[in-house]
């Protein structure tokens, strides 16, 4: 399975909008999300899994645990990173 299939069939943008970015993929909605939540002051600067489910609502249950390990710098999978893993387990936007 590629890339964008893998991710796709983990994400789900929230019922109503998709007609809004119907070029851009879900990995990138939910990413953008994530950003604008982080901008808006929903989401501090180092976040959990939780946080993004509070800050982002909408999306399938099981993308808030799998998608920010996926999209870490030097994750085993070469997927595109979006985010720094902390220390203390905790993620950071790049």
């Amino acid at each position: 399975m590629s890339q964008a299939a893998s991710d796709s069939a983990v994400l789900r943008y929230p019922q109503g909008l998709e007609h809004q970015d119907s070029g851009r993929t879900a990995v990138s909605r939910f990413v953008e999300d994530i950003r604008r939540a982080r901008r808006e002051g929903r989401l501090p600067a180092r976040f959990r899994p939780d946080d993004v489910r509070l800050a982002c609502p909408g999306w399938a249950d099981h993308t808030y645990g799998v998608f920010l390990p996926k999209h870490r710098r030097g994750n085993p999978g070469g997927y595109t990173p979006y985010f720094q893993q902390n220390p203390d387990g905790t993620y950071s936007l790049l």
